[in-house]
């Protein structure tokens, strides 16, 4: 299993020239995946489905974990104090330094709905004209889009940029490692992470089986352990020592503040948005 862009996994199915098996998509991009038939319906008994918790098993998927985006920044850039919210990250003139944002087109759009004042719980049905004025407005002090999880913790890492959206995992990485950052909570992006089969893959049931195990919860305790996501499989939670849980976006009180898409709203509407977002980017 590999990282795997939505056009890839379409690409893959319509040539019937699968390079992988299972693959990994968020839930805005499962819901558009389902939308345009290009995933394989869960094969209950190849993934022993009764063996796992219901409300990780979707039609076409099984959930492994949760991710955040966050609002990041380096505290050696604000020693007193730095960014506690979206509305802070665009007030350029309380938090003036180098900024950078994920080039993602309905995280943004989240991300400066909450800079404008709309509340997690009514981001949806999404204002996309309001969003994109919000934008409009820090665009200007966006220093690099970045599109690759290497990437960001190299620009915040090496001090290219001050204040940063980005993965909750990759920033606790950094901070393990002595990094001088500081991660927000406060209206993070939390989405799942789903194990999808694509459709017509001629290794479909090796596939449920091996996303079966995935599901488990001593696996997902392991991973969580390696690496700071959320395991899906609630049991896994007791198998953790309490301070990484309290890293991962499955920490109820980081839930509480967070916010999570209306994938079944987005998924009709991303092609639509991504195309608005590639223009809206390169002009």
């Amino acid at each position: 299993m590999r990282g795997v862009s939505f056009a890839t996994l379409k690409a893959q199915v319509q040539t019937r020239s699968f390079e992988w098996d299972v693959v990994n998509l968020g839930d805005v991009e499962y819901a558009q995946a389902v939308l345009e038939g290009l995933l394989e319906k869960v094969d209950k008994q190849a993934a022993q489905t009764e063996q796992l918790p219901a409300h990780v098993v979707r039609e076409y998927g099984i959930t492994s974990y949760s991710l955040g985006t966050n609002l990041v920044y380096r505290k050696d850039k604000f020693p007193n104090g730095g960014p506690q919210s979206w509305a802070d990250f665009w007030n350029v003139e309380q938090f003036p330094c180098k900024r950078c944002l994920y080039d993602r087109s309905f995280t943004c759009l989240a991300l400066a709905l909450l800079a404008d004042g709309v509340s997690a719980d009514q981001l949806y049905p999404m204002d996309i004209d309001r969003a994109f004025r919000k934008m409009s407005e820090i665009k200007p002090h966006i220093k690099v889009w970045w599109r690759e999880g290497s990437q960001s913790q190299q620009l915040i890492r090496d001090g290219e940029v001050d204040m940063i959206a980005m993965w909750s995992a990759r920033a606790v990485d950094l901070i393990d490692d002595k990094v001088p950052l500081e991660l927000v909570w406060n209206g993070a992006e939390i989405y799942y992470a789903n194990l999808l089969v694509p459709k017509g893959d001629p290794n479909a049931k090796a596939a449920w089986q091996f996303c079966n195990f995935v599901a488990q919860a001593k696996p997902q305790a392991n991973f969580a352990m390696l690496l700071p996501y959320g395991p899906a499989n609630p049991d896994a939670r007791a198998l953790m020592s309490e301070a990484r849980l309290r890293q991962t976006p499955a920490w109820p009180e980081n839930e509480k503040v967070s916010f999570k898409h209306d994938a079944a709203w987005m998924a009709p509407r991303l092609a639509q948005i991504r195309e608005r977002w590639t223009q809206w980017l390169t002009t």
